[in-house]
């Protein structure tokens, strides 16, 4: 039987021990202590956060995670690092596992994703050894009861497939009645210095800002920046996702919530990697 016809029922974690604590109560202590006590929650259409090991980035992706109304049920993107399985692989059933327990997919949520833009593959190779949604889902455990999530990983730069992704994700949302929360998962620049790093992240981050703006498509302005000025963010594709569907469910505004470098937890100055965390309403 193919992967198509029997998709993995429990997805067992993949960087556990390594990106976060392994230990449950660690786990828990060390994720709350990223979402802190905050003030009043708001209500969004979409997040950026990024996916290193917690030392590094869990305080960036703690601040847009307090920050969040979170719904009941979320879809989560992220880029696929390793190459394997699908360039666009979906899983609609089923449950990843973390220390926390089990996060369960939202089966119907996620068939009707499939069905709405079939280039979608289920498809658990994909997301078997791949960290950008996993360490995700501690955040996500932490802040929702009753928590349903879809992973979808990308592996194409192809603009208007990663287009096509997010209208189709924009017109499922719609039909559901109820909020989605949509997650592009996203470090920034990658191994350069500080300096450089910080100018970099700064176009790319600026071209997610100008959602909203009078004439400006956010999207295609953040893969064009990304490219014309050679920024190594690795989910560049699934923030084109995020932000096109945001922009068509009418979103009109982003907001810069945290940015910071490797270098302000090492001291490494010359070879950092960039983490930004942004909100989408």
């Amino acid at each position: 039987m193919s992967q198509e016809e029997n998709p993995a029922p429990l997805r067992l974690p993949a960087v556990a021990g390594r990106f976060y604590p392994g230990d449950p109560t660690e786990l828990a202590e060390a994720v709350d202590g990223f979402l802190g006590v905050r003030g009043a929650k708001r209500a969004a259409f979409g997040c950026l956060v990024p996916h290193a090991g917690y030392v590094y980035s869990g305080h960036v992706a703690g601040a847009v995670y307090a920050a969040l109304k979170l719904p009941r049920r979320c879809i989560v993107v992220g880029p696929n690092h390793s190459g394997l399985g699908a360039p666009l692989a979906i899983n609609t059933g089923g449950a990843w596992l973390t220390p926390l327990g089990p996060a369960q997919i939202d089966a119907h949520l996620a068939t009707e994703i499939r069905a709405a833009f079939p280039m979608l593959t289920e498809d658990a190779a994909a997301h078997a050894h791949e960290h950008s949604i996993e360490v995700q889902l501690p955040f996500l455990q932490r802040r929702v009861a009753d928590l349903r999530f879809v992973p979808i990983g990308i592996g194409t730069s192809n603009f208007a497939l990663l287009a096509g992704l997010g209208e189709a994700l924009a017109n499922v949302i719609a039909g559901q009645g109820e909020p989605i929360a949509l997650i592009a998962s996203s470090d920034m620049n990658h191994y350069e210095s500080d300096e450089v790093t910080r100018v970099k992240d700064a176009k790319a981050i600026a071209a997610m800002l100008s959602l909203g703006h009078a004439g400006s498509d956010s999207a295609r302005a953040l893969y064009d920046t990304v490219y014309r000025e050679q920024i190594s963010m690795c989910g560049y594709a699934p923030a084109v996702v995020m932000l096109t569907a945001c922009a068509r469910m009418g979103a009109t505004r982003a907001e810069l919530v945290c940015y910071a470098t490797s270098g302000d937890i090492n001291g490494d100055r010359q070879r950092v990697v960039g983490y930004a965390g942004i909100v989408i309403s």
